[in-house]
């Protein structure tokens, strides 16, 4: 029998289904993403994009509460690496979601890149490879950002390695980390986004295991990979094409990802997210509700 992995706790986030924007008609109204994720086993959430769940903390905390759910972290993108110059921006959105979260009692700000090609058309907005200069902005930045918002939320900011991101590859990610105060700043591992790249979560965790500070937990597709990597497909169309696929179907195998991560015996969540934009809006539950049993049957 499984130990069971009592300092990971399993939830979920609106991106299980199938929501990337604060509203899209072809999303899941929230209330009833709220029903099913509940339905389904879970009793942690994620915010998901600022503005698809209520931002009045009050009828968030009204509306979760009522469904047993609680929330783990809010989610914000940044382009740190242009410098000084995009602060008082990003601080202005940083602040919204960092409050929300606050005040329905979260203890994390996941922090994504920004992408340097865009996630709809593939549009390449800027180069892939950061200068010194940039990688100095963004470490610097990502430090500031994080000691402001411990300070003024109480939230410690774990950053999300993303693909068509500049954080994205082991090599980016390993420099990224050394770059960094480990005080500051954790990670948001996402265990699909890193196979993604080429990355083996498993080792991650054994190598770099005090820079963990929170999970996704998501697999690939090998074979559609392989077909968008060879196309250079960008992430939007690829996730419309499947490259994101329901356990255990995928890489990398969650158990010993999970295992790992129950040996450095620390507090985790563990949020799954199933990346499916744009999805049929009765796809989702019975999705959640496999995927939760079988992370049950890991022992989580």
């Amino acid at each position: 029998m499984t130990t069971a992995k009592t300092r990971i706790r399993i939830g979920s986030a609106p991106d299980s289904w199938g929501v990337w924007f604060p509203d899209d008609p072809r999303q899941v109204p929230w209330l009833r993403f709220l029903d099913e994720v509940a339905h389904a086993g879970y009793h942690w959430i994620e915010l998901g994009p600022y503005g698809y769940l209520p931002t009045d903390p009050a009828r968030l905390a009204e509306e979760t509460a009522a469904r047993g759910l609680r929330v783990s972290a809010g989610t914000v993108f940044t382009g740190l690496h242009h410098g000084p110059a995009v602060w008082e921006q990003t601080w202005a959105h940083v602040s919204q979601v960092a409050a929300l979260a606050q005040a329905t009692g979260a203890g994390h700000l996941v922090v994504i890149p920004s992408f340097w090609r865009d996630d709809k058309s593939g549009e390449v907005l800027e180069e892939r490879t950061l200068t010194a200069a940039q990688w100095r902005d963004l470490t610097g930045q990502t430090e500031r950002l994080a000691r402001e918002v411990r300070e003024r939320y109480g939230l410690r900011v774990v950053v999300h390695p993303h693909a068509d991101t500049h954080i994205d590859s082991e090599e980016n990610v390993v420099r990224f980390l050394h770059s960094t105060d480990s005080d500051l700043v954790s990670l948001c591992l996402d265990t699909g986004h890193y196979a993604y790249c080429g990355g083996d979560s498993v080792k991650l965790i054994e190598t770099y295991g005090e820079r963990i500070g929170y999970l996704h937990l998501k697999q690939v597709d090998p074979e559609v990979l392989a077909r968008v990597r060879a196309a250079g497909t960008p992430f939007g169309p690829a996730v419309a094409q499947g490259v994101m696929c329901e356990p255990p179907r995928g890489v990398p195998a969650l158990e010993p990802v999970l295992a790992a991560a129950q040996a450095l015996d620390v507090d985790l969540f563990a949020i799954v997210e199933q990346d499916m934009y744009p999805c049929d809006p009765d796809r989702p539950l019975p999705i959640a509700e496999r995927t939760r049993a079988f992370l049950r049957s890991c022992g989580a």
